[in-house]
């Protein structure tokens, strides 16, 4: 199927590793050109060297650091020609109320909630004046679903949510889309070290881990490929009707009881 994306700019925030990687290989395969955004240089590097060796597009990497807003701004300022943003850097720690201080606090949602407004100010506004293209923002599902251990993502997440549906409802009278995606616990490298020392505690042994996942749908975490292969057909002239909502892609498991 032709997602009709060849020739197409996209820029890919946490782009080095994990989902964002995944994102910018399939991408790639599409023939679209590619800027990467990461902290670390030699991530970026390797990510770049990884996707060449495949498939002749271009590849430009930025090593920033987003969740200072000048620099986000900055890089969000002389990339705003870009077809297909996906906002996907940021991870936010674990902890009740009680647990997380403010300093956790502020440093994740640097990164994780106005690293993702800094970069969507600037582009969604081109964007319109162009009257196109594609938002994408990689959120979390306990955005929809919070819980009182995850406080600090699950407020994040709410919030980029309801900006999501709300430019999301506004961008087709420019010709623009934006769309959220909630993804489930999924098969990255940082996700398989927490299992692993999870599995060491309770198991005795690392290699065990996906033990501990048998109670989630299909019996494991998702893979990283099917995540982003819905960015990637979400990004997409065959998506092209869809702005303003959430998909979630976590195996039904956010409509269970447990």
């Amino acid at each position: 199927m032709d997602l009709r994306i060849r020739g197409k700019t996209a820029l890919i925030t946490g782009g080095s590793r994990g989902i964002g990687l995944g994102a910018a290989k399939l991408l790639a395969e599409e023939g679209c050109n590619l800027h990467l955004v990461s902290r670390k240089q030699e991530n970026l590097d390797a990510a770049r060297q990884a996707i060449l060796a495949v498939h002749k597009v271009e590849v430009t990497c930025h090593a920033v650091d987003l969740s200072v807003s000048a620099e986000a701004t900055r890089l969000a300022r002389a990339l705003k020609s870009v077809d297909i943003l996906v906002n996907n850097a940021g991870s936010i720690p674990q902890g009740s109320l009680a647990k997380i201080d403010d300093a956790a606090l502020q440093a994740s949602w640097s990164l994780k909630l106005f690293g993702f407004l800094n970069m969507a100010r600037e582009i969604y506004t081109a964007m319109c004046e162009r009257r196109s293209g594609v938002i994408i923002n990689v959120i979390g599902a306990s955005g929809e679903r919070p819980r009182a251990d995850y406080i600090a993502g699950s407020m994040a997440n709410a919030a980029l949510i309801s900006m999501s549906r709300a430019l999301g409802a506004e961008s087709p009278a420019y010709g623009v889309r934006v769309v959220g995606l909630n993804p489930a616990a999924t098969e990255t490298e940082r996700q398989k070290v927490r299992w692993e020392a999870r599995a060491i505690q309770e198991l005795g042994d690392a290699s065990r881990w996906p033990e501990l996942t048998k109670d989630y749908p299909f019996g494991r975490l998702a893979s990283v490929d099917e995540i982003a292969s819905t960015i990637v057909f979400l990004a997409s002239g065959r998506a092209s009707y869809i702005s303003g909502t959430i998909v979630t892609v976590d195996g039904g498991r956010s409509f269970r009881d447990k």
